[in-house]
């Protein structure tokens, strides 16, 4: 015996959806001011979800997309030139080392627009995923390192120039910051450079704690200050004082913290 298809209208019908549209319909007809003071209800609702509260997220998309899961690795390509004004960068051959994701992008740039100037190099925290073949070529060459940062890195004391890290130390819980961050200062010459993000303003991409497996864990100034000082870390002043001139003549603000750390 053949079965009857299901009437949907019937079903509605049974089911009161009908009867209820049906009774709204009826009373909109007969309230017309109630009606349009609906429509007006929710038209300033709409207006103050899209202009209000300018002070945290308001209209302004980039701090939309800096809690949508901005990265401080960018940062580090747009404050270079900041940088090479700080650091001395380009007036002799200088060894940079990147730690932190995306590492590839920062390495191949800095190849590529610092020339024979510059050594580039780089550690990835993670294995690479979807890697192009740009950054495949890099780590055949050696000149990006896969290598998990919660360990030493096979690198001898002052190895490197100067030491950039982002996107990496958030991800750290206190434990493996007390051993990563002198190791990471131990490689460095001339000072390490620490893009880290603000509390509050930034959250981490579904992708991003799939790869580290923690959420990351922004910190105030205040909190990085004094542990850098109880990890006997001091502040590089005089680098200090010339990126905050340079970025000044240049108009240029971060939207992550920089801290600039004698090694």
């Amino acid at each position: 015996m053949s079965r009857r298809p299901v009437n949907s209208t019937r079903r509605l019908v049974d089911g009161g959806s009908l009867p209820f549209a049906t009774s709204l319909q009826s009373k909109s007809r007969s309230s017309p001011l109630l009606t349009v003071g609906l429509v007006v209800l929710g038209a300033f609702l709409i207006i103050g979800y899209t202009y209000g509260g300018t002070g945290s997220f308001g209209g302004n998309k980039e701090a939309v997309s800096r809690l949508e899961g901005a990265s401080c690795t960018p940062e580090v390509l747009q404050a270079m030139p900041i940088l090479k004004k700080a650091y001395g960068l380009g007036d002799s051959r200088k060894r940079i080392l990147h730690v932190g994701p995306d590492s590839c992008s920062v390495v191949s740039s800095l190849l590529k627009d610092e020339g024979e100037n510059t050594e580039a190099w780089g550690v990835e925290p993670y294995e690479l995923e979807d890697a192009d073949s740009t950054c495949k070529s890099l780590v055949r060459k050696g000149f990006v390192r896969v290598a998990d940062i919660k360990f030493p890195l096979p690198y001898r004391p002052k190895s490197f120039d100067l030491v950039v890290v982002s996107d990496a130390l958030d991800y750290l819980t206190p434990r493996y910051l007390n051993k990563t961050l002198p190791d990471l200062a131990r490689i460095s010459n001339d000072g390490l450079i620490v893009f880290a993000g603000y509390p509050g303003q930034q959250r981490a991409k579904v992708s991003e704690l799939s790869k580290f497996g923690r959420p990351a864990k922004l910190r105030s100034s205040t909190w990085w200050i004094r542990y850098f000082v109880q990890t006997g870390l001091e502040e590089n002043e005089p680098a200090s004082k010339k990126f905050e001139q340079a970025a000044s003549k240049k108009s240029y603000k971060s939207d992550c913290q920089i801290f600039h750390l004698t090694s």
